[in-house]
C-alpha cells in the first residue's frame, strides 16, 4: 500500500467531529479571504508589490493575484463542502505560508493578521493529512463499496 493511502486511512480513522466544525470555518474564512481580495484588488496589488524581497513583472503579479484569488475562492469553497479536501489544502499552503513570512512577519509596519494566518496554515496542514471527515459531501458521495473497503 502506498504512502498516500495509508495516510488516507489514517486519517479516516482519526478524525473527531469536531474538526468538521473547523473545517467548514476554515473554508468560509478562506472564502470570505479571496472574495475581500477579488473586490479590493489595489490593496491586494499593493500588498505584494510593497515586499521589496520580491521583484514581479507586470505579468507576474497579475499571475500571483488572480492565482491567490481563485485558490482562497474555489479551495474555500471545496474546504467548506468536503470536497477534494487535502488537494485544496495543499494548493493553499504556498498562499498561506507566503502571507506568514512575506506579509506579515517581515513588512515594515505591525501586522495582527500574524497569528490568523499561523492558524489557518497549522490548519491547513491538518486537514492534509485528516481529509474531509464524517460530515463531508466526499463522504456522502462514496460509494457503499469504497466505505466497506476502508474500513
Amino acid at each position: 500500500m502506498g504512502l498516500i493511502k495509508r495516510v488516507e486511512n489514517w486519517g479516516d480513522r482519526h478524525h473527531p467531529a469536531a474538526l468538521d466544525v473547523m473545517r467548514i470555518l476554515l473554508g468560509i474564512f478562506l472564502f470570505l479571504k479571496g472574495y475581500s481580495f477579488m473586490h479590493n484588488m489595489a490593496y491586494l496589488r499593493w500588498t505584494i508589490e510593497d515586499q521589496r524581497l520580491i521583484d514581479l513583472s507586470p505579468f507576474m503579479l497579475q499571475v500571483v493575484m488572480h492565482y491567490v484569488i481563485f485558490i482562497h475562492l474555489a479551495g474555500g469553497i471545496l474546504i467548506t463542502l468536503g470536497l477534494l479536501t487535502r488537494l485544496s489544502s495543499i494548493l493553499q499552503l504556498p498562499v498561506v505560508i507566503s502571507a506568514i513570512f512575506f506579509i506579515n512577519i517581515f513588512k515594515s509596519e505591525p501586522n495582527n493578521d500574524l497569528w490568523l494566518s499561523i492558524f489557518a496554515c497549522v490548519l491547513l496542514v491538518v486537514f492534509a493529512f485528516v481529509g474531509s471527515g464524517p460530515l463531508s459531501l466526499n463522504n456522502i458521495l462514496s460509494s457503499p463499496e469504497q466505505k466497506k473497503a476502508k474500513d
